[in-house]
């Protein structure tokens, strides 16, 4: 893993300002004087033809007066002029340019022609490019201040990304306040090359960087946005907040599933995939930064409270219980202890009511008794000002009480004038502290959240190898079909089908034409059947009486048949009426009827709900999404998500639902929608389970036409587990060997495989001293966007479990044409041709993502590995600023 591509961008060693002016009140002025003001080590050099000297400062017309090497560009010039200042910073070797103009993709027309000027030019000449209309960027560690902005970050470990300049500039008016600082401010603006991904791609390994903080107003690209998010989800804490939540008439869907579930209701679950949490205002997003500030993290969901008045703590316990928060129990140990610091009066119970005349001495002791309880994962200590309080001497105890587990501890003290030296107090020693209840359990509950979505996030979907194989090619077939005539609706039988080649259950059926054929399937299927509409016009059948229930016999069937058409012709006289669906009767007591949809978001691709069914479910709007490919866990969270997850228990007379055959039908929607990219819609509903099974009842499937040479994938925002890659051989010797992904639960093992390597192996596979992987390095390596990264390990069996022997890998670079590959084979298995087949699998692997090109870096004295990539047809040349080291390459 070399340097990453957008360093040049965020630790540049010179800069230059084009349009740099003596004018404070020009936008190239202002940038060019906070750079030189705000102690960044390098050169900063100003370039405008119109002044030769700004200050003490000469001033150039052109990098070529300039003839200096450079590493960042920051643009402030008009629009107009921009692509020929980048075609120039390709030609002076400039990597990255900060583009402050405005001008472009937000204005119609000329403007987003020029932006496609600008970024062809940027392509050509290899130049990243942050903007255009951006605020800028700081770096507090190397004094870089690249923006126009009066504000100044104060150091700090938190990472602000963001759409929107002003809100920038709003957080750190905050932040000032509040003694937050920073590591990184970076405005994103139109982000037409560098987006957020490529920026949390480089924040996840930015050492100085702990939390992140994003807003944001929309996303261009879900599968890159998806990737850099839980790329840097998986390593620090990261809070969002999002403008647009509820973006009205955003889809035109007749479906039951997209009349429910909108486009925010998306935004939601592609956060909770990624592991992290999402605020609904700027006041939330301030709280989240005081906790993300500091260091503490959550272990669990249980809260204590501490108060020196009643009621406060009264309205603390309702917010908790209303934000999901659970109220810790107090174990015996802790009441015995607070039993002994406290007066005889105090409440007993959580909340932990010390009295009003509570000294701080009091404080500190309820306080450390309470974090030494091991049922207790969080604690909201409050003071209201009373006659016999110290506020600001009561904050001192608070900070000075032990905690050796680092809990989080939230302080609120009430008021205004008595407490502000407290509130001041906290705020330098980054104890987080707010004026209300309410704000601090919004707080703890984003930590709780955060916590929760990370168990999503460690979830890596795996094949269905326990289920019945799919008929995929069946039921491409039937798509194919329908689409080449001109049909966007699949009919009932074809429904009936695509369901059955993934193994959804459904009751039996047959289509009629006619009342006498309606007669012959009633008899044959048995009675009671039900009656059901077939149009490709009607969308709900049950609006227009299309449906039928419990027809018990024979001489019924032909006059429901003929009433029901006559019926719907009246209320729909332009439909096409094409017979109807007789369907044999669920016949279960016990039956809850659930909707199982699916929709297309146009930014996140297939996402999948679940919730009520049933005529009612619009009103209910009972539901919970998730983004496909879901599994186990997965499919249990949608489950718990929902009301009607209560109704599936035991209840009065009714027994409990099977919750695996629900689990199963979600599992086999979610590997519809990721092998059958053509499906834009879709509603099982009801979907009607009880204690022996589930059933679809009525389907709706919508599909739309793919366009030809697109990758398997490439529809969904998370790519799956790529289980088609995995592969058996047997050594001449008879030992099996399996060559596989990677996945997040073979972290141990992986560890493991590090640790059993010599200092040899490990110096030539990682280029220097290791005894074994960090925690980052090995979360790096095993949780996987197989999207753009790829590791395949050869795994034997040794005492029944899987002992890994080998693994190779690449990393996608920028381009996306071009990867970085690495090999390790353990001591005691290298020469048995392991090393061979885990480098083809990922030559064949990189072909199949259209890469041009692989390449690696070999130390010189690593023979073997030389040899082998000969063998392989990769080509050597010396790096040129490092000798001892051999750069291979094979195009692919």
């Amino acid at each position: 893993m070399g340097r990453h591509y957008l360093e040049h961008l965020f630790t540049p060693r010179s800069i230059a300002v084009f349009g740099a002016s003596p004018l404070a009140e020009a936008v190239g002025g202002r940038v060019y004087e906070n750079l030189l003001n705000g102690g960044f080590a390098g050169p900063v050099h100003a370039i405008n033809p119109k002044y030769q000297a700004i200050g003490e400062k000469p001033c150039y017309a052109s990098l070529d007066e300039l003839n200096e090497r450079v590493d960042l560009a920051i643009i402030a010039t008009p629009a107009a002029t921009t692509p020929a200042i980048i075609r120039s910073c390709g030609e002076h070797q400039i990597k990255a340019a900060i583009v402050l103009s405005a001008g472009f993709g937000e204005l119609e027309g000329a403007g987003k022609a020029l932006e496609h000027t600008l970024l062809e030019e940027a392509h050509r000449s290899r130049v990243r490019l942050l903007g255009p209309n951006c605020l800028g960027l700081m770096r507090t560690s190397i004094g870089m201040n690249a923006t126009f902005s009066n504000n100044v970050a104060k150091p700090g470990s938190l990472a602000l990304v963001s759409q929107s300049g002003a809100i920038c500039t709003a957080i750190l008016d905050w932040a000032s306040a509040h003694e937050v600082g920073f590591s990184t401010m970076v405005s994103v603006g139109d982000a037409a090359d560098v987006s957020f991904g490529d920026i949390l791609d480089y924040l996840s390994m930015d050492p100085e960087t702990r939390s992140i903080l994003m807003y944001i107003e929309g996303v261009r690209d879900a599968r890159r946005f998806m990737s850099g998010l839980r790329a840097a989800a998986r390593l620090k804490p990261v809070i969002v907040i999002k403008a647009g939540r509820h973006a009205e008439g955003s889809r035109a869907a007749m479906s039951h599933t997209g009349s429910l579930v909108g486009s925010d209701d998306v935004f939601d679950a592609a956060l909770e995939r990624a592991g992290v949490v999402r605020a609904d205002t700027i006041e939330q997003l301030f709280a989240a930064a005081q906790l993300l500030s500091n260091p503490h993290r959550i272990g669990g969901n249980r809260l204590a409270i501490i108060t020196n008045a009643g009621g406060p703590g009264v309205m603390a316990t309702d917010r908790a219980v209303e934000q999901g928060i659970k109220l810790a129990e107090l174990s015996p140990d802790t009441r015995t202890k607070l039993d002994a610091v406290l007066p005889k009066t105090w409440s007993h119970n959580n909340p932990v009511d010390i009295l009003g005349d509570a000294t701080p001495e009091r404080y500190q002791a309820a306080v450390e008794a309470c974090l030494a309880d091991d049922q207790i994962d969080g604690l909201l200590v409050m003071l209201t000002p009373q006659a016999m309080t110290a506020p600001t001497e009561a904050a001192k105890a608070v900070i000075k009480a032990d905690n050796p587990e680092g809990k989080p501890v939230l302080a609120c003290w009430l008021g205004e004038t008595q407490v502000r030296k407290g509130r001041e107090t906290f705020a330098r020693h980054h104890v987080p502290s707010f004026i209300n209840p309410e704000s601090a359990l919004e707080a703890f509950g984003f930590l709780a959240a955060y916590r929760r979505n990370q168990e999503l996030l460690m979830q890596a979907p795996g094949p269905l190898a326990e289920l019945e194989p799919p008929d995929i090619e069946g039921a491409k077939l039937i798509i194919e079909g329908a689409l080449a005539e001109n049909r966007t609706l699949l009919s009932a039988l074809e429904t009936r089908a695509l369901l059955r080649a993934f193994s959804i259950p459904m009751l039996p059926a047959m289509t009629a034409h006619s009342p006498n054929e309606a007669l012959a399937a009633a008899e044959y299927l048995g009675f009671p059947v039900a009656l059901k509409i077939l149009s490709p016009d009607i969308t709900h059948k049950s609006d227009v009486g299309g449906v039928r229930l419990n027809v018990g016999r024979a001489q019924a069937v032909r006059h429901v048949y003929s009433e029901m058409l006559e019926h719907v012709r009246e209320l729909r006289p332009e439909a096409r009426l094409e017979g109807v669906s007789v369907e044999k009767m669920y016949r279960g007591g016990s039956g809850r009827e659930l909707l199982v949809g699916v929709i297309d978001d146009p930014v996140f691709g297939p996402v999948v709900s679940f919730g009520a069914g049933g005529v009612t479910v619009e009103i209910l709007q009972d539901r919970a999404v998730a983004l496909p490919p879901l599994n186990d866990y997965i499919a249990r969270s949608m489950i718990r998500q929902t009301h009607i997850s209560r109704l599936l228990e035991k209840f009065r007379n009714l027994p409990p639902a099977d919750l695996d055959a629900i689990v199963h039908v979600l599992l086999r929607v979610s590997e519809m929608v990721c092998e059958l990219p053509q499906i834009k819609e879709m509603d099982i509903n009801p979907l009607t389970v009880d204690e022996s099974g589930a059933w679809a009842l009525d389907a709706r499937i919508v599909v739309q036409y793919q366009p030809p040479g697109r990758h398997p994938y490439d529809h969904m925002a998370i790519h799956p587990y790529p289980s088609h890659l995995v592969t058996h051989w047997q050594m001449p010797d008879g030992v099996d060997v399996t060559i596989r992904p990677i996945r997040p639960e073979d972290a141990e093992m992986e560890r493991d495989f590090v640790r059993r390597l010599s200092p040899e192996a490990k110096y030539f596979r990682f280029m220097e001293t290791l005894h074994e992987l960090s925690r980052e390095m090995l979360i790096r390596f095993t949780q996987l966007d197989y999207s753009r990264e790829l590791a395949f390990i050869a795994v034997v069996k040794k005492d029944n479990q899987e002992l890994e022997v080998g693994v190779a890998r690449y990393f996608s670079n920028p381009d996306g044409e071009s990867g970085e590959i690495a090999l390790v084979v353990a001591d005691d298995w290298q020469s048995k041709g392991i090393g061979t087949r885990l480098m083809t699998c990922v030559i064949d692997a990189a072909r199949e993502k259209n890469f041009h090109t692989l390449q690696g870096e070999v130390l010189a004295n690593n023979v073997k590995m030389l040899h082998l990539m000969s063998k392989l047809g990769f080509t050597q040349s010396k790096k040129i600023d490092e000798p001892g080291v051999v750069v291979v390459t094979k195009p692919l």
